[in-house]
């Protein structure tokens, strides 16, 4: 053999042997990037399923009003939402809702809708305990709840037994000491009838500058209620503010339907005040930079 045979010969030896390590050097990296992408998206899927979904926060709010009475300046309501019981939320976390609310001890408490997950069977021991941790939430004034487009009766039969009072498209005024009053009116999902709930501006002796609030699980209805009432403050939930909302420009990602134009926290529109709950279950399984929450309000007079 040549010496320029034998150069080749080497040659072609390292010029395999790079190739070689070459492929050791790919394989290694796709080997790492899988198990890179299947550790990310356990921890990923870990923490949106288990972790973000059941850490329930409080959102306090501060509201500020002339037509608010005396009497009544410094009411606090507590705005539950969207339990979808049996998706993400079970007894164990209601029962610590019901310890975060009673240590606020509100004036109101009140419920806007989806108790139950649509595609979960409640058991009887389930149901017995929910109704005890609803029951013994406090609320020095009154409870109430509207049925949201999940709700069917067995809800309303819970309620009912947790000293919830169930509007349907009715209205409750609120005293406390005296008899100014505040007007509470709930809308429901199904059958919504807005003139029905709000009979009480067409009564005789009616206060035309009565501080009104209004319960609607869809917060799209806004336009409607505030185009024909008048109303200083709606309660909303349904649109659980997206689920999922990118971070910075805050847009959500998931729209339902009767929160498309309405889905962020907060909205003015003309001189009412939209508040719409993130809720505190999620029907998808699912929540990232969307914490579920309680809303806590503070009303009181100018």
């Amino acid at each position: 053999m040549t010496r320029e045979e034998l150069n080749k010969e080497i040659q072609n030896e390292i010029n395999e042997k790079q190739n070689s390590d070459k492929k050791k050097h790919i394989i290694k990296f796709i080997i790492k990037t899988i198990v890179f992408a299947i550790i990310f998206f356990t921890l990923f899927f870990t923490y949106t399923t288990y972790v973000s979904t059941v850490r329930v926060g409080i959102r306090e709010y501060r509201i500020k009003n002339k037509k608010i009475p005396k009497s009544l300046s410094g009411l606090k309501i507590i705005q539950l939402s969207d339990l979808h019981f049996g998706s993400t939320m079970f007894n164990s976390n209601v029962k610590e809702i019901q310890k975060m609310v009673n240590k606020r001890k509100p004036d109101i408490i009140v419920f806007t809708g989806d108790l139950i997950n649509k595609k979960y069977k409640l058991n009887s021991k389930e149901q017995e305990k929910l109704i005890n941790y609803l029951k013994n939430m406090d609320a020095s004034l009154g409870k109430y709840a509207i049925l949201g487009d999940e709700d069917n009766e067995l809800v309303s039969t819970i309620f009912n037994q947790s000293d919830f009072t169930v509007l349907r498209n009715e209205y409750e005024l609120i005293y406390k000491e005296d008899n100014n009053a505040i007007l509470l009116i709930g809308i429901s999902s199904k059958n919504k009838n807005i003139d029905k709930a709000y009979n009480y501006f067409k009564e005789e002796n009616h206060n035309s500058n009565i501080y009104t609030i209004a319960l609607t699980h869809m917060p799209d209805t806004a336009d409607e209620l505030i185009s024909t009432y008048q109303t200083d403050l709606i309660l909303a939930g349904h649109s659980h503010n997206g689920n999922i909302r990118i971070p910075f420009i805050n847009y959500p990602l998931f729209k339902y339907d009767g929160a498309k134009k309405y889905n962020q926290d907060y909205y003015k529109i003309n001189n009412s005040r939209l508040y719409i709950s993130s809720g505190l279950g999620t029907p998808d399984g699912i929540r990232l930079f969307c914490r579920p929450s309680i809303n806590f309000f503070r009303i009181s007079v100018k």
